[in-house]
């Protein structure tokens, strides 16, 4: 059963998405490199325990030796971890990308699918990965439970919860569902230049009097 929210949270929640807005981009962008659904895919598995940065970087090549997703569904898994090496937890990344890419071959005929239920059925699929493709590709409402999404929204009092799907889950609650996918954008680019994880900047932070961890 849902929570009910209150009034006063409720106007909090909209003033924070307000701010939100003012300060940084409403436009829908995603911070890995892609040029098609399938490339977004694999890029989004590398990018687990791995920043975007570092994922840019190796597809940059990754994607002009490995052309199609064919290409992928026959590699040499050696070799391929050899590729992915700087990501790491290469030896996972590597099997799962093979057998992920595989099913999409014989699945799906080559299409990367919008269904939450078949992606996550992928190897290497979790729902974080599932909601990146749904939110970016096929422009679904989705809430992308990441470090940054995670660990700001405890911090601002949306949740108390620390498994990704429950937050997944009351955040999708909180948040009007038109400002779930800018709500994934936009605190990613807070937890990279004001709430960072080591050192936030609380007192250079616009939503510090609406945020219950301001300070502390």
């Amino acid at each position: 059963m849902a929570k009910r929210i209150s009034k006063v949270e409720r106007e909090r929640i909209n003033k924070i998405l307000e701010l939100l807005n003012q300060h940084y981009s409403t436009e829908y962008k995603c911070f890995l490199n892609y040029e098609t659904p399938w490339q977004l895919l694999i890029a989004t598995i590398l990018s687990a325990q791995c920043t975007d940065e570092r994922v840019n970087l190796v597809t940059k090549d990754l994607f002009q030796k490995y052309k199609s997703i064919e290409d992928f569904a026959n590699a040499d898994l050696k070799e391929l971890e050899k590729d992915i090496h700087s990501t790491g937890f290469y030896h996972n990344k590597a099997k799962n990308i093979i057998l992920c890419a595989r099913a999409l071959c014989v699945d799906h005929g080559g299409e990367v699918p919008r269904d939450i239920d078949e992606l996550t059925k992928l190897a290497g699929v979790g729902r974080k990965t599932a909601n990146v493709i749904r939110g970016n590709i096929y422009h679904e409402p989705s809430i992308v439970v990441d470090t940054h999404v995670k660990r700001i929204s405890n911090k601002l009092g949306f949740t108390k919860e620390d498994d990704p799907v429950k937050i997944e889950f009351e955040l999708m609650e909180k948040i009007p569902k038109e400002h779930w996918i800018l709500y994934n954008i936009q605190i990613i680019s807070h937890g990279r230049s004001i709430c960072t994880a080591r050192n936030p900047k609380c007192s250079e932070c616009f939503l510090s009097s609406l945020c219950k961890s301001a300070g502390k």
